[in-house]
């Protein structure tokens, strides 16, 4: 999918859920954003909520445009993430999350980064701070997650998945 783009009035479709605004692109190849606005959404025009969808994606352009490939790791023994009141979600501090991958009593992916618990969902959201950005997940032992893995490119052995 293409990554949204500044768009006028005849190129998208905006449907509101709530507190979030969709906004679908005309072309089908072009992928849809969900801003969450908040309750201020009832008294806002499709027009206002298409100048915000294309503030952000201006905004998301300069920080590509800005953007040296240098990530910011949090030390280890500092918060990592942070809880944001204002979009009521969790949020990373840096570029780089250290964490582990547990389940809990029915079963779902549970996963923890210092001291907090994230559902999948919540972890989702988090992740939608860098929404338009690309990431790599490298799967270490527990124990070596503070540490920088080596990485081999290349198939799995065929008895593996």
């Amino acid at each position: 999918m293409k990554k949204p783009r500044r768009a006028s009035m005849d190129e998208v479709k905006i449907i509101r859920e709530g507190e979030f605004a969709i906004i679908e692109n005309a072309d089908p190849t072009v992928s849809v954003m969900q801003l969450k606005i908040g309750t201020e959404i009832r008294l806002m025009s499709d027009q206002e909520i298409l100048d915000l969808f294309n503030d952000v994606i201006a905004s998301q352009d300069q920080l590509r445009a800005e953007h040296e490939n240098i990530v910011t790791e949090i030390p280890p023994g500092r918060p990592q993430i942070k809880y944001f009141e204002d979009g009521d979600q969790w949020v990373p501090r840096g570029g780089v999350l250290r964490c582990f991958i547990d389940s809990d009593e029915d079963g779902e992916a549970v996963v923890h980064i210092d001291d907090q618990e994230l559902s999948l969902r919540d972890f989702g959201r988090m992740l939608t701070v860098h929404a338009g950005w690309g990431m790599r997940i490298a799967f270490v032992d527990e124990d070596s997650v503070g540490e920088e893995p080596e990485i081999i490119v290349s198939d799995p052995p065929e008895n593996e998945p």
